[in-house]
């Protein structure tokens, strides 16, 4: 992972204006008050690559920890933040706000800022979907705030 192409993107995501309706961009997704990037995508795993996928996971983890490292230098240490509650509510019939509710689906916890010169949220956070897919690194650029 290039950690200075992947602050650019951020950085890119925050001064972009949200688009008015849910779609794919080049780098991911964005709708009305949100961005999604992926700064990395592993392959998919087949059954009984458990080390590999554990392997993966731990890459991601250190990737987005690097990164956070720059993002704190920037706008102090992240809040750490589960999704977990979000999940739980939207099982249950609770709706909750785009992109948290898509989110929460697949990524556990993200790592959270609210940049001083900015009314937006930026976090990183890594998809974990199910065992045979693709692990991913998200970054997310939102106005809205978390539930």
């Amino acid at each position: 992972m290039d950690i200075a192409k992947c602050l650019a993107l951020i950085d890119l995501l925050c001064a972009r204006e949200f688009p008015a309706r849910h779609g794919r961009t080049e780098h991911g997704e964005s709708g009305p008050g949100y961005h999604i990037a992926a700064l990395g995508t592993s392959g998919g795993f087949e059954e009984g690559d458990g080390a590999e996928r554990e392997e993966t996971e731990a890459q991601y983890e250190a990737d987005r920890d690097g990164l956070g490292e720059r993002l704190t230098q920037r706008w102090g240490p992240p809040q750490e933040f589960s999704l977990y509650s979000v999940l739980e509510r939207s099982l249950d019939g609770a709706e909750a706000a785009r992109p948290w509710s898509v989110l929460s689906g697949h990524v556990p916890d993200v790592q959270l800022w609210q940049p001083s010169e900015s009314e937006r949220w930026v976090a990183l956070g890594i998809s974990r979907w199910d065992k045979e897919l693709p692990c991913r690194l998200l970054a997310v650029v939102t106005d809205v705030d978390p539930p």
